[in-house]
C-alpha cells in the first residue's frame, strides 16, 4: 500500500508521511512534545465526532474525549492538512499495562474480552487476545476528510510498526473497515464475530505488518 513518501527521525519518535497537502505524524512522549498540540486537536476531533455527532456515551472534559488508554505511553497517529488536524488513531503495544492497585488495564480489545469494559461486548474475539510485544492495537480511528487520509494513517502506522519489528496490528472497527483493508491488499483476518452495542456494529481484525518489497 503506497501513499506517498515517508520520512522519519530515529531520535525524534516522529514519522511524517506526506501525500497531496496532508501530513501524518507518529507522535510519542517525550520526543514528540513539540507536536503535542496535534494530539490535543485529535482528542478534540474524537469528541466532535464520537460524542457530538454520533452521541456515544463517552467520557470527555474540556472538549477532549479521552480515557484510561490515553496515557503518556500511548503512541498517536495524527493526520493534518496545514495546521488543521483532520484525523488520527491511538496505537498501543499489547504488552503494556496502565493503572494501579488491583485493576490494571492492558489494551481495549483484550480488556473488553476479559469483561473489564462494561460498554463493550465480551465476545469480540473467539479467544482472549494475547499480551505480546510484537503485536500492537490501533483504536479510536477518526477521520474528517477524504478516504485517502485513512489510507495514509494506516500506511504511516505500518511504516512505524515495521521499524519496531512488530508482527501484526489489531483493529476494532466496523465491518466496512475489513472490506476497506482488503481492498488495499492488506491480508486482514477476523478474530471474532461481528458484534455491537447501542453505538453500532464492529469487529476485531488483525493485519500483519507489511515489510518493504
Amino acid at each position: 500500500m503506497q501513499t506517498g513518501q515517508a520520512n522519519s527521525s530515529e531520535n525524534s519518535g516522529i514519522l511524517a508521511a506526506s501525500g497531496s497537502d496532508f501530513t501524518v505524524r507518529i507522535i510519542q512522549y517525550p520526543d514528540g512534545m513539540s507536536h503535542w498540540d496535534q494530539v490535543n486537536s485529535y482528542l478534540k476531533l474524537r469528541k466532535e465526532v464520537f460524542i457530538d455527532r454520533l452521541d456515544w456515551p463517552l467520557f470527555h472534559a474540556e472538549d477532549l474525549e479521552f480515557e484510561q488508554y490515553d496515557s503518556f505511553d500511548t503512541t498517536y497517529v495524527v493526520a493534518s492538512q496545514g495546521s488543521k488536524v483532520v484525523g488520527g488513531a491511538r496505537l498501543r503495544r499489547t504488552d503494556q499495562l496502565s493503572g494501579g492497585g488491583h485493576l490494571r488495564y492492558s489494551y481495549m480489545i483484550r480488556d473488553a474480552c476479559l469483561g473489564l469494559l462494561p460498554g463493550l461486548p465480551k465476545n469480540l474475539c473467539d479467544a482472549i487476545p494475547p499480551m505480546d510485544r510484537s503485536i500492537w492495537e490501533l483504536t479510536r480511528m477518526v477521520v474528517n476528510g477524504p478516504r485517502d487520509v485513512t489510507r495514509m494513517i494506516l500506511q504511516a502506522t505500518n511504516d512505524f510498526l515495521c521499524k519496531k519489528d512488530a508482527a501484526s496490528v489489531l483493529f476494532l472497527g466496523s465491518p466496512a473497515f475489513l472490506r476497506m483493508a482488503r481492498s488495499w491488499n492488506w491480508p486482514a483476518q477476523q478474530l471474532g464475530p461481528v458484534t455491537g452495542n447501542a453505538d453500532g456494529r464492529f469487529q476485531v481484525i488483525e493485519c500483519p505488518v507489511r515489510r518493504p518489497q
